[in-house]
C-alpha cells in the first residue's frame, strides 16, 4: 500500500524488527529503498474474511496492490 494512504485514512503502523528491501517490477530500486512498516487490516469478500498485513511503501501511482489468491 501506499504510504500516502496510510496517512489518510489513518491506520496505525507496525515497525518491522528486519526491514525489507524492495525492487520494482522493472528492476529499479524503489524509491524508499526499504519496507520498514506495516499495517493489520481485515479484507472482506462475499462471505469470506480474513485478517492480513499489508506492507507500506512508495507505489506513487497506485494505492494498493493485492496479490491474494483466493481474492
Amino acid at each position: 500500500m501506499d504510504k500516502k494512504i496510510t496517512a489518510k485514512h489513518g491506520f496505525k503502523l507496525h515497525k518491522l524488527n528486519r526491514p525489507v528491501i524492495v525492487r520494482n517490477i522493472n528492476e529499479m530500486n524503489n524509491s524508499i529503498r526499504v519496507i520498514a512498516y506495516q499495517i493489520k487490516v481485515n479484507i472482506y469478500y462475499k462471505s469470506h474474511m480474513k485478517r492480513i498485513r499489508i506492507d507500506i511503501y512508495n507505489l506513487k501511482k497506485t494505492d494498493i496492490i493485492l496479490g491474494i489468491l483466493w481474492l
